[in-house]
């Protein structure tokens, strides 16, 4: 009889892990940066009023051929540049899953940083 009652609270602690991950799934969102215009100038300002939490997603819209995404650090979304390493992004219809913490992401063809074409989310 031992054994079972082993087994059960095996059982029980795989439930409850298993519905901790389910209701972390469930509440996640996802946000469209930039509304209906999607992603381009002047959006740096669009994160203000939102609350984020990490496993959110944000969906960045944009025509390829004129923009990307760069998730940048602190410096590189500063300094409008993108430092070695940063993970650029370029379909046009580009989904990035938050962390906890601050997330940064520019574009960085010429001068479209420089005219705000940046965001600055911070995931709690």
């Amino acid at each position: 009889m031992g054994e079972g009652r082993g087994s059960a609270v095996v059982g029980a602690v795989v439930v409850c892990f298993l519905m901790l991950q389910y209701s972390q799934m469930v509440h996640a969102a996802v946000y469209t940066v930039g509304g209906a215009q999607g992603w381009t100038f002047n959006v740096a300002s669009w994160p203000k009023g939102k609350r984020f939490r990490a496993g959110d997603t944000l969906v960045f819209n944009y025509s390829p051929s004129a923009h990307n995404v760069v998730a940048v650090n602190r410096s590189g979304y500063n300094r409008c540049i993108t430092p070695r390493g940063s993970k650029v992004f370029l379909t046009g219809k580009d989904r990035i899953k938050l962390v906890k913490g601050q997330n940064f992401f520019i574009c960085n063809l010429p001068g479209h940083c420089q005219n705000g074409m940046k965001i600055a989310v911070t995931a709690i």
